[in-house]
């Protein structure tokens, strides 16, 4: 192997909600270092929720000059980019391409009107996109835009997610990859392609689009003054990248068929990998391009899982870490207390943006540490049910390996490895979240690599089984949080 390629490192960016985590790799995927900045989502009103792009930028800018400043050396030897971020925000530029107003992310309900607007308008939606049109995708939040803000709206030349606007920022070109495309209701993801019918039913075109690459390809290039910026003088490439959820799979090595992950962040997901297209929108299963050619995926998603833990924080003055401490130390199995986690509405099997959260079986009894066991486990149940959707389009998990900040609590994944029936692998410390998996197809983007000798499992630390002696408990209890929404969505409907 030559110096160059030694020396060679690799940035993976990932844009997430609450903060932009940048991680710095070797061609062998090990870490050199990593730096984050924070960021905050704005709730203007009752269900919505924005940000603006600047606030990634900036962000992003401040990660990279942290690494800049740690690591010198290693960041000015830098061969690629890749990019990752939360999935479906729609970031509106005019012609001059300037931000049109905040973008409006993933966890935004305001467009469950236009949802079915885009249904009625092309039948065929779902057949040609694999997903129902749900609020949180990125083309209802547009046709939301020409119904509420028509100046907004006449005056957009492009739609990028939020990881596409960075690459604009990192290189002034305009693209995007198939994995992240596959959440904006636009894309034909059998064909990997824009749908002219999906995109006229939003009164767009093509022309408004990104350009479309695979997630481990060459899709621009670091501009000069930027390379200046940070000492870097070599070619560096930016790899197409992926989605969150694609990115992390490429972190974690989920990228054959039925290897999976339980992803517990802001927002929990089932994710498994499939060898080909395989929609069910019957119980509101995500179908997905994956980031790395010839493959697919799918995903139960849950919009409020650690965000669930954190908002009880917020009430109860105390951290998370603290209440899920708590819980560890009284618990013994479950709590009377149930909790449905839909504070943001609810993907699988749902898809209901008007869900909220609910409390039942409150008592003079229930205390702050009783109320958190019930917030883990209605998580625990809403991973359970997006299980059974994934099981009843005939989608089997042989592995899964946790991810996302919430696995650092081993009681709250044994609680879901003994709702789902299956062991969870954990992997050795260390993050393999969405910044390290698009460092990884960066590296592919660089060197040719096929993404099968780079997309590699971590190797596992702990294998958490199933406490069957808690079994039937959770059943039942499984069964009394099933019977709560029907009520719920009634009351609020």
């Amino acid at each position: 192997m030559s110096e160059t390629k030694l020396t060679a490192t690799y940035l993976g960016l990932d844009i997430g909600t609450s903060g932009v985590k940048g991680v710095l790799l070797d061609v062998a995927s090990n870490l050199i270092g990593d730096a984050t900045a924070p960021l905050s989502v704005s709730r203007p009103q009752t269900g919505w929720s924005e940000q603006e792009p600047e606030d990634w930028w900036d962000a992003c800018v401040g990660v990279i000059d942290a690494l800049s400043k740690s690591h010198p050396e290693k960041l000015a030897a830098l061969k690629a980019i890749g990019l990752s971020g939360q999935m479906h925000g729609a970031t509106l530029l005019d012609k001059n391409h300037h931000v049109l107003r905040p973008a409006i992310l993933w966890n935004d309900g305001r467009s469950s009107a236009e949802c079915a607007q885009i249904e009625d308008i092309c039948p065929a939606s779902r057949q040609i996109s694999g997903n129902i049109a749900m609020a949180g995708f990125t083309a209802p939040k547009i046709l939301w835009t020409k119904n509420n803000e028509p100046e907004i709206f006449e005056k957009i030349a492009k739609v990028l997610l939020p990881k596409d606007y960075i690459r604009f920022r990192l290189s002034g070109e305009f693209v995007s990859e198939m994995s992240d495309a596959s959440g904006t209701l636009w894309l034909d993801v059998e064909k990997r392609d824009w749908s002219d019918e999906l995109l006229d039913a939003t009164n767009l075109t093509r022309k408004h689009m990104p350009d479309l690459v695979e997630g481990s390809q060459v899709s621009a290039e670091l501009s000069t003054s930027l390379k200046s910026r940070w000492n870097i003088t070599g070619a560096v490439v930016i790899a197409g990248g992926g989605g969150d959820n694609a990115a992390s799979a490429c972190g974690i090595g989920a990228i054959r068929p039925a290897e999976g992950f339980v992803s517990l962040g802001t927002s929990g997901v089932l994710f498994v990998s499939n060898d080909k297209y395989r929609p069910n929108t019957k119980s509101a299963v995500h179908a997905f391009c994956h980031a790395i050619p010839d493959t697919w995926h799918q995903m139960g998603v849950i919009l409020s899982a650690t965000d669930s833990l954190n908002w009880l924080a917020s009430i109860t003055d105390k951290s998370p870490i603290e209440l899920s401490g708590m819980v560890e130390t009284d618990y013994t199995g479950p709590t009377d207390e149930l909790f449905l986690p839909y504070l943001s509405g609810e993907r699988t099997p749902h898809n209901n943006a008007m869900a909220r959260g609910s409390f039942t079986g409150l008592s003079h009894s229930s205390t702050p540490t009783s109320m958190a066991q019930a917030v883990m486990e209605g998580v625990a149940f809403a991973f359970r049910n997006s299980q059974k959707a994934l099981a009843d389009s005939g989608t089997k998990i042989e592995q899964l390996i946790a991810v996302g900040g919430g696995s650092n609590s081993a009681l709250w994944l044994k609680m879901i490895a003994t709702n789902l029936n299956m062991e969870i692998l954990v992997p050795q410390n260390g993050d393999f979240g969405g910044a390290f998996g698009a460092a990884r197809l960066g590296i592919c983007a660089a060197t040719g690599a096929d993404p099968k000798e780079i997309c590699v499992a971590p190797e596992i630390r702990q294998v958490i089984q199933p406490d069957q002696d808690l079994a039937v408990a959770y059943n039942d209890q499984y069964q009394r949080f099933c019977a709560m929404y029907p009520a719920i969505e009634e009351v609020y409907s």
